[in-house]
C-alpha cells in the first residue's frame, strides 16, 4: 500500500515518545509566534498533523498550542487555513467557549473554519446556531467595503441544512429566497480581476471593465449565469454560481419549514384551476409583488430557461462542451422541481423541455441530458396531455442497447427506476417490456449494478414475463458473452484471420448464427420464441466460459433466481407454476459450460421445486408425466444429480391421493414401474464411462420413493420387498460396481432393511412414511379435548407456586 519511506515515516510518528512530543510542541509554539510564519513553520505542521493522524487514538494538545491553531483559521495564507483545520479536526473538539469566538466573529470566518465548526459541532442546537449566523451574515453583508469575503457561506449552509434541515425557519426562508433572487438575476455582467479593454498606452484612468463572454466568444446579452465567462469574476458572481449549485437543494429543503405556516404557503401558490387564461395572468404579474418563494420561482424559471437557450451555443473548449451538459441536466431538474411546487409553472416550462428533447434525442451523447428530461414528461406529461410514448422508447430501448458499457448511464438509469417504480406502473407501465435491454448492464458489469437489480427484480416480475424472464436469466452468461462479441466486432476488422481472433467472433458475424445472437440482444419482450438452438449456441460460445465478465456475470445468477422465485410465488396461478416446472426440468441440462455454474443453478432449482410442490401439490399429478419422463432416465442420474434427487423425492412424497384426488393407482404403479427401472439399472451395473458411481443420496432416496407408493398400493409391496432383499444379497457377496466406498454401501443396505420391516406392516409404513397434516403439525398442547393441556396447566401451578 504505501512505500518503504511512507511507512517508515508512519511508524516514527506511531512510536513517538511523550518527552519528545512534548519538546515538539514547545518547538512549535515558538515558530508560531514568529511574525513572518515560513517554510520551517509550515513543515512542523505538516508534521504534527502526521502525528495526530497516523494514531488510532485522538491526542490532546496543550492549550496554548490550540489556541495558536485557532487563531491561524484567520490567517491571510490560506495553506496555514488548510493545515490548522485539519489539525483541529484530528483533536478533540475544542471548548465551547472557543468556538463561540469564532463563530460570533463572522468576518473571520472562512470555507476551513466553518468547515470545523460543522465537524465539532456537538449538538442540533450548535447546528441551529451556525445556520442562524451564517443566515444573517449573508443578509448584513454590504454591496461594498473592506470586510471580508462571504462567499464561502453558501457551500457551508448547505452542509449544515443537509445534517439538519429542521435548522431553518420562516425568516431564514424568507431571507435566503430573496438573497437568492439577487445573487441569480441581478450578478454583474462585468468581469471581475482587473479585465480591461485598454490597449499597451491606456493609464489606469481609462481602462473600462469588460462585459462577460458566452460559451462561443460572442459578448453576454443578458444577465449573468454559470455560463457566462471572462479573466476574472467579481464576488457576486460567485456567489451567482455558489446560489446555483443549491438551487436545487434549497427547493427540496425548505418546505421542511412550511408545515407551520401552510395557510401563508398556500396563498403564496398559484391555483391550478383548470384555466389556461388564469394561468397566464398569474405568470405575467410583476414579479416583486410576489411573495419571496414565489419570485424566487419565476426568477428560477427565467435563469434555467437562459441556460437551456446558452447551451445552444457551440462552445469554444471541449471541456465547456461538457460543462453545458451538466448545467443542462442541473436546469432541466431544478425546473422539475419547480412545477412540482408549482403545478401552474408545467405549462410555461413543457414547450422548452419539449424543443430541448427534440433538439437532443437524436445524439445519444446527450444521454444523461435526456433522463434528466424523461424524469420530466414522467412527472408532468400527464398533466400537460402530451405522448411520451418516443420518450421511453428512447430512454429504455436505445440506451441499454447501444449505451451498455457507459458505467455512469448505467447507474443513473437503475436509479431512475428504482427511484420511480409506482409512477412508471402508472404512467408507463410498458417499461416492463424492456426487461431484456436493461439486463444487458447486468451482463456488462454484474458486480457494479447487482445491488440495483436486488431491488428492481420483484417489480419486473409479471405473469406475462414470469417465463420469459427465467429463460433470460439462464442465458445472462450467454448475453455477457454476445456483448463482448458485439463489441469487438465494431473495434476489430473483419480481415482479420481467425488464427488471430475468435472462433465465436466468426460466428457472431456468419449470418447463419445471426438469428441466435440477435435473440439474445433484443430489446423488448415477447419479440421472438424461445431459443430451440440452446445447445448450438452454447457449442458458439464455448470458448468464452472463462473470460472474467461471463464468469461473474455467472456468480450473480443463482442470487437473482432466488429473488425471481420468491416472487413469482406470489404473483403466479397454478397453471404457471406447472410451466415453470416444465422450465426447470428443460433447462436443466441447457446451460452455458462455465464450472459450477450449472451445479449452483441445480441447487437454486432443486430447493424452489420442493418449495412450488409443497406450496401447490397437486402440482405433481397434474405434470406427472413430465416429471416421470425426466425420473425415467438414467442419464439424468449422473449428469444432474441434484435436481434429479429432489424430482424422485417429490413424486414419492406429493403423488397420492391426499396430494390430488385425481391421483389414481394406474398412475402410482406407473411412477413405481419407472423409478424402479432405473434404481434396477443403476445397482445392477457399472457407471457409464466417464462418470462417477451415483451418490447415495440418489439411490437411497429412489428406495424411499418407491417404498411410499408401495405403501399406498400394497400390491406393489412384494415387488420392492424383492429388491431390498436382493439389495442386502448383493452387498454380502462383497463389493458392488455401483458404490466405490464401503461405508456408503452398509448405510444403503441398512435404509433398505428399515424400509423393509415397514413394509412388513403396510398400515404401519403408510402412517410412517407419509403421516398426514395432523401429525406434521401437532397441535396438542392447544387442544383442550386431550390430557396434555391440563397436565402442562398443572405443572406450571406447581413450579410456580410460593
Amino acid at each position: 500500500m504505501y512505500s518503504l519511506g511512507s511507512e517508515s515515516l508512519i511508524k516514527q510518528a506511531r512510536e513517538i515518545q511523550e518527552a519528545e512530543l512534548q519538546k515538539f510542541y514547545s518547538r512549535l509554539m515558538k515558530l508560531l509566534q514568529l511574525k513572518e510564519l515560513g517554510y520551517e513553520t509550515l513543515d512542523s505542521l505538516h508534521r504534527l498533523h502526521l502525528i495526530l493522524s497516523a494514531n488510532k487514538y485522538a491526542r490532546t494538545l496543550p492549550s496554548d498550542l490550540q489556541q495558536r491553531l485557532l487563531s491561524l483559521l484567520s490567517s491571510p495564507a490560506e495553506q496555514f487555513q488548510v493545515l490548522s483545520s485539519a489539525l483541529l479536526r484530528e483533536t478533540p473538539p475544542s471548548s465551547g467557549e472557543e468556538l463561540n469566538n469564532i463563530q460570533e466573529n463572522i468576518s473571520q470566518l472562512n470555507t476551513h473554519a466553518a468547515g470545523l465548526l460543522v465537524s465539532q459541532a456537538r449538538s442540533r442546537t450548535d447546528l441551529n446556531n451556525l445556520c442562524a449566523q451564517l443566515i444573517h451574515g449573508l443578509e448584513g453583508r454590504p454591496s461594498d467595503g473592506p470586510t471580508r469575503s462571504l462567499t464561502f457561506a453558501l457551500p457551508v449552509l448547505n452542509s449544515v441544512l443537509r445534517l439538519s434541515p429542521e435548522s431553518l425557519t420562516e425568516e431564514h426562508v424568507t431571507i435566503l429566497s430573496k438573497k437568492f433572487v439577487d445573487w441569480l438575476r441581478y450578478a454583474s455582467i462585468v468581469q471581475g480581476g482587473g479585465a480591461s479593454s485598454g490597449g499597451f498606452f491606456t493609464g489606469p484612468r481609462s481602462r473600462q471593465p469588460l462585459p462577460t463572454a458566452e460559451l462561443d466568444g460572442s459578448v453576454s446579452g443578458d444577465f449573468f449565469t454559470v455560463l457566462c465567462v471572462g479573466q476574472g469574476f467579481t464576488e457576486d458572481q460567485w456567489m451567482n454560481v455558489y446560489s446555483f449549485s443549491m438551487l436545487r437543494h434549497w427547493l427540496l429543503t425548505y418546505h421542511s419549514v412550511s408545515s407551520g405556516n401552510s395557510t401563508m404557503d398556500a396563498d403564496d401558490r398559484s391555483e391550478v384551476d383548470g384555466s389556461v387564461v388564469s394561468m397566464v395572468s398569474a405568470t405575467s404579474s410583476s414579479s416583486r409583488l410576489l411573495p419571496p418563494k414565489e419570485r424566487l420561482r419565476e426568477k428560477t424559471f427565467q435563469y434555467c430557461q437562459r441556460l437551456i437557450e446558452q447551451c445552444d451555443r457551440k462552445a469554444q473548449k471541449k471541456s465547456d462542451t461538457e460543462l453545458q451538459k451538466a448545467c443542462m441536466v442541473e436546469a432541466v431538474c431544478i425546473l422539475d422541481c419547480v412545477c412540482v411546487e408549482d403545478p401552474s409553472m408545467v405549462f410555461r416550462t413543457f414547450p422548452s423541455i419539449k424543443a430541448l428533447f427534440g433538439r437532443l434525442s437524436s445524439d445519444l451523447s446527450y444521454a444523461r441530458v435526456l433522463l434528466s428530461i424523461a424524469q420530466f414528461y414522467l412527472n408532468h406529461g400527464e398533466m400537460a396531455a402530451v405522448d411520451c410514448e418516443c420518450v421511453w422508447k428512447l430512454v429504455f430501448g436505445r440506451f441499454p442497447a447501444e449505451l451498455f458499457n457507459d458505467p455512469f448511464l448505467a447507474h443513473e438509469l437503475l436509479r431512475f427506476l428504482r427511484q420511480n417504480l409506482d409512477s412508471l406502473r402508472l404512467r408507463a407501465p410498458e417499461f416492463i417490456r424492456f426487461l431484456p435491454n436493461f439486463l444487458k448492464f447486468l451482463a456488462w458489469d454484474s458486480s457494479a449494478v447487482v445491488d440495483d437489480f436486488v431491488d428492481l427484480l420483484p417489480s419486473l416480475v409479471t405473469e406475462g414475463t414470469a417465463v420469459e424472464m427465467l429463460h433470460t436469466l439462464l442465458d445472462l452468461p450467454c448475453l455477457s458473452a454476445t456483448l463482448i462479441l458485439q463489441f469487438r466486432s465494431v473495434s476489430l476488422p473483419i480481415s482479420e484471420s481467425s488464427s488471430r481472433g475468435l472462433l465465436s467472433l466468426d460466428a457472431f458475424r456468419n449470418p447463419a448464427f445471426r438469428g441466435l445472437f440477435l435473440f439474445l440482444l433484443r430489446v423488448e419482450t415477447g419479440s421472438g420464441h424461445t431459443i430451440d438452438r440452446l445447445s448450438t449456441l452454447h457449442d458458439l460460445l464455448a470458448e468464452a466460459a472463462d473470460w472474467p465478465r461471463v464468469v461473474r456475470c455467472a456468480q450473480v445468477v443463482p442470487v437473482l433466481l432466488h429473488i425471481y422465485f420468491n416472487t413469482v410465488v406470489t404473483v403466479a396461478e397454478e397453471k404457471l407454476l406447472a410451466h415453470l416446472i416444465l422450465v426447470m426440468l428443460e433447462r436443466s441440462g441447457l446451460l452455458l459450460a462455465i464450472p459450477t455454474y450449472s451445479r449452483e443453478i441445480h441447487r437454486v432449482f432443486s430447493c424452489h421445486l420442493l418449495r412450488l410442490c409443497k406450496l401447490r401439490p397437486s402440482l405433481v399429478v397434474d405434470q406427472s408425466h413430465e416429471l416421470l419422463e425426466f425420473a425415467g432416465t438414467t442419464a439424468n442420474v449422473y449428469s444432474k444429480e441434484e435436481v434429479y434427487t429432489h424430482v424422485v423425492w417429490v413424486l414419492g412424497e406429493y403423488l397420492s391421493v391426499s396430494s390430488d384426488s385425481s391421483c389414481s393407482v394406474v398412475l402410482i404403479t406407473s411412477c413405481f414401474e419407472t423409478l424402479e427401472a432405473v434404481l434396477f439399472e443403476i445397482t445392477s451395473s457399472a457407471p457409464p464411462p466417464g462418470t462417477v458411481c451415483p451418490a447415495p443420496k440418489v439411490i437411497t432416496t429412489l428406495m424411499s420413493a418407491l417404498a411410499k407408493l408401495a405403501s399406498r398400493s400394497h400390491d406393489l409391496i412384494p415387488r420392492v420387498s424383492l429388491f431390498f432383499s436382493k439389495l442386502r444379497t448383493a452387498a454380502r457377496n462383497g463389493s458392488v460396481a455401483w458404490c466405490a466406498d464401503e461405508e456408503d454401501l452398509v448405510a444403503i443396505v441398512t435404509r433398505g432393511e428399515e424400509l423393509w420391516s415397514l413394509l412388513k406392516a403396510p398400515g404401519v409404513a403408510q402412517s410412517v412414511l407419509t403421516p398426514p397434516p395432523h401429525v406434521l403439525t401437532p397441535r396438542w398442547h392447544r387442544d383442550t379435548n386431550l390430557a396434555v393441556p391440563l397436565q402442562l396447566r398443572v405443572l406450571t401451578r406447581l413450579t410456580h407456586s410460593k
